[in-house]
């Protein structure tokens, strides 16, 4: 298998993995806040991180390797987890599921400006079209809308967009688990402060599905998505695998329809294949 090819498998499993993040968040942050949710995953994940590292005798990053990790733990640890967390306090996580469609051209930019990436014109064309097809869904849904619940989703993916280019780049020299791994130990002392601080009083009156979502997005979301994640974007390339990341509207729309009975309107549907349409196309002149 070549490195293209195993690039698009791992990136296709991190993808699956991601599509669980939002409907597990939403059934988390019922019973925890969205500060305890953030700093907690990170927590968990970054104990799990390091016991790894500690156990395969990982070399230490490079001092230059910090500000690039640095910017990693901020758009993934800190602020894709917590702005979305926030955001499907205002909107259910069907409605945020579709703005992932945005993720792609997001990553695709940043692959450019921190990984050196330089796609065809053509790309620019179909991926701007399949954002604008997010964008006019979400302005399209009238009351239905929450604007800040869309402005915080639209924060998420711009930063997240930056953790996915940054790591990329640097899983090209220490790998995709090392990165989030070493990401996740540098942010561990702030979260390990925020969990802390922002902890329930009593775990006596959470639910079991709370805990489960809690115990997803730390243990998949947080860590085992982004070893197959940053693995497929550094070996395939950031725009082009990113442009993956159109499949997580569909399996994460199945997903808050089949686990939390969350209504699927037609038009989510297909606004998700129409943007799903422009970017596979956008693949075709990602390099």
């Amino acid at each position: 298998m070549d490195r293209t090819t195993a690039g698009w498998g791992s990136g296709l499993l991190g993808v699956v993995i991601f599509s669980g993040s939002l409907p597990a968040t939403r059934v988390a942050v019922g019973a925890f806040s969205p500060l305890f949710l953030t700093s907690a995953r990170a927590v968990i994940a970054a104990l799990l991180g390091a016991g790894l590292l500690l156990a395969l005798r990982q070399q230490r990053p490079a001092r230059g390797d910090l500000p690039s990790l640095a910017i990693v733990a901020l758009g993934v640890v800190l602020g894709f987890p917590l702005l979305t967390a926030l955001a499907l306090r205002h909107v259910t996580s069907a409605h945020s599921i579709v703005f992932i469609g945005l993720l792609p051209l997001a990553t695709a930019i940043f692959g450019v400006l921190r990984g050196g990436e330089r796609p065809k014109p053509a790309f620019w064309l179909f991926s701007g079209f399949g954002s604008l097809s997010v964008a006019a869904f979400a302005l399209g849904n009238g009351g239905a809308v929450s604007a800040v619940g869309d402005l915080l989703m639209v924060a998420a993916v711009l930063l997240c967009g930056l953790g996915y280019a940054e790591g990329a780049a640097l899983s090209r020299r220490l790998g995709g688990w090392q990165v989030i791994s070493w990401a996740l130990v540098l942010a561990l002392p702030v979260m390990a402060i925020l969990a802390l601080a922002t902890r329930p009083a009593s775990l006596a009156g959470i639910d079991a599905p709370a805990l489960a979502g809690l115990a997803y997005v730390s243990v998949f979301s947080m860590l085992i998505g982004f070893v197959f994640w940053y693995r497929g974007l550094a070996l395939g390339g950031i725009a082009g695998v990113g442009q993956l990341q159109l499949l997580q509207p569909f399996f994460g729309l199945a997903l808050a329809g089949l686990l939390l009975g969350e209504p699927v309107a037609w038009t989510m549907i297909v606004a998700t294949g129409l943007v799903v349409a422009c970017v596979a196309g956008a693949r075709r002149f990602a390099r």
